[in-house]
């Protein structure tokens, strides 16, 4: 190639996450809500709350409910009307991130639907719910008697099976020593995770690099200053 050849500009493409029972990564910080999940129907009551830092596995844990029971689902921002709940008639419901609730109102005949026709719901949030978040004080009763999980944040062996996975899902070989060296350096946070190795994706296609330790370590450098600077 001459001189004047480009680099070749990295192409992100769309990674579809796999949220089945089989790629869920059980550890100690997930287990009890793994185990609750797991227990449907056979739950404490009729309404839970799971709860958990961003990417902790919420949304995972609830695409397993929701396939084992057929919920319904919907995003906490826009809970299912009343004449939606009439029209689909769910026996379960499954609703991911309360906290960005928006009509409070709708959530709350959502409960009382829920308790007049015997149906299930699972709800996640970032944190319990607190009268911050919530204005409506029969709603935030409801919730706030509702059975809740809480999911920690996850530990050194999660976070190197998750490093393992995310790196499979997008069909990326990584040498042993740049996996080992992600898993150890990252802020304990999946979502921290998903960043990571998109950013390490990028680079090596772009360096059309092998994933090495040394490549890791470049982009741990810049992904460290870009969020909250440096662990060292």
């Amino acid at each position: 190639m001459g001189q004047g050849t480009p680099a070749q500009l990295p192409l992100e493409l769309p990674v579809q996450p796999r949220l089945g029972r089989a790629d869920f990564l059980a550890a100690p910080s997930n287990e009890a809500a793994l185990a609750m999940v797991e227990r449907w129907p056979d739950w404490p009551d009729r309404v839970l709350l799971l709860v958990g830092p961003p990417g902790s596995g919420k949304s995972h844990l609830l695409s397993i409910f929701a396939e084992r029971a057929a919920a319904l689902r919907a995003l906490g921002r826009s809970p299912p009307s009343l004449e939606t709940l009439a029209a689909a008639t769910p026996e379960a419901i499954a609703i991911d991130d309360l906290d960005f609730i928006v009509d409070e109102t709708a959530l709350f005949h959502l409960l009382n639907y829920a308790v007049e026709h015997r149906a299930f719901v699972l709800m996640t949030a970032a944190r319990p719910p607190s009268g911050a978040q919530f204005r409506l004080p029969d709603l935030l009763s409801r919730l706030r008697r509702a059975p809740m999980v809480e999911i920690g944040a996850p530990d050194d062996d999660l976070m190197l099976a998750v490093l393992d996975k995310l790196f499979r899902d997008r069909q990326l070989l990584v040498e042993p020593p740049a996996l080992a060296y992600a898993a150890l350096r990252l802020e304990r946070s999946l979502d921290a995770a998903r960043a990571f190795v998109a950013a390490l994706d990028r680079e090596a296609l772009a360096q059309q690099r092998r994933v090495t330790r040394a490549l890791a370590a470049q982009v741990m450098e810049r992904f460290e200053a870009g969020s909250n600077g440096t662990q060292d």
